[in-house]
């Protein structure tokens, strides 16, 4: 279908969470020298601008990291990922947001490598426009599910797959868990983080179930809901899959969602969790 563009969502709740997520993820890869690989098989654009027609049009950002943006509490969990963003806005203004290609290639040192693919028309040229200058990063127009065959394992033996499909067609939610599997198949090592947004509860149950079926241990999930499950149309809340999460993730996400849950939804309705899907 290819009709989703994350242009009208950027910087909104989700993109919040999913990027803290992946910024400790990666912060935590680099305390070991030895490089690693970063597959996003969802990239997007790279970068979006917020006062531009899309974004603007929907506004979601205002309820996301516009409340966020240069608040002087700040918890350290997430200075990593506020770096990004003042670097990307260096006058201070909030004008562009940062999709998670380009939040993961400030982060990454020389010596590890990134590999993204994007399949939309408009997004793909944009993307490989973003990246075109930078050595380590291969940008191809590919099926990212795919990519969970034909790159793992990576030469180093050590990775971080980040998996954010647009979910248009309800066949994603099963296509996740089966490319997931097979990645895992041929890199269980490797660091997974999957996300996945809340608008029919029994969806994600289903999906739940499903990845618990595979038999993969350590499946951490976090979530966070800014209005209550109901039957109304739109995403009430999103949430990562981490598999074989770094060992400090946990705590981490435990201290800051209170924290993220009170400035993202100021009324208090909603919830926010780190649970466990299936342990050691």
């Amino acid at each position: 279908m290819l009709s989703y563009r994350h242009s009208f969502h950027a910087g909104n709740h989700a993109d919040v969470l999913k990027h803290t997520v992946q910024s400790l993820i990666i912060e935590s890869l680099k305390e070991k020298e030895k490089p690693f690989l970063y597959l996003d098989t969802h990239a997007g654009a790279g970068c979006y601008q917020l006062t531009d027609l899309h974004a603007e049009r929907t506004g979601e950002y205002r309820e996301g990291i516009a409340r966020i943006w240069q608040r002087d509490d700040q918890p350290a969990e997430m200075s990593a990922y506020m770096k990004v963003l003042q670097h990307v806005n260096h006058a201070g203004n909030l004008r562009y947001y940062p999709g998670s290609p380009l939040i993961a290639a400030q982060l990454l040192r020389p010596q590890d490598r990134l590999h993204l693919t994007e399949l939309h028309p408009t997004d793909y040229p944009l993307l490989r426009r973003e990246f075109q200058k930078d050595q380590r990063t291969r940008v191809e127009r590919a099926d990212g599910y795919q990519q969970l065959k034909s790159q793992l394992p990576p030469l180093s033996r050590r990775g971080f797959v980040l998996i954010d499909p647009p979910y248009e067609i309800k066949s994603d939610y099963q296509q996740v868990v089966s490319s997931i599997a097979e990645g895992h198949k041929r890199f269980a090592t490797g660091t997974y983080a999957l996300w996945y947004p809340v608008v029919l509860r029994q969806q994600i149950k289903r999906m739940f179930r499903e990845l618990e079926a595979t038999g993969i241990r350590r499946i951490l999930q976090i979530e966070l809901a800014v209005r209550p499950d109901n039957s109304q149309r739109g995403m009430t809340a999103s949430g990562m899959i981490v598999i074989n999460p770094p060992w400090k993730l946990e705590q981490q996400m435990r201290s800051l969602l209170p924290w993220l849950h009170q400035v993202l939804v100021p009324s208090g309705t909603g919830h926010h969790l780190v649970n466990w899907l299936v342990a050691e």
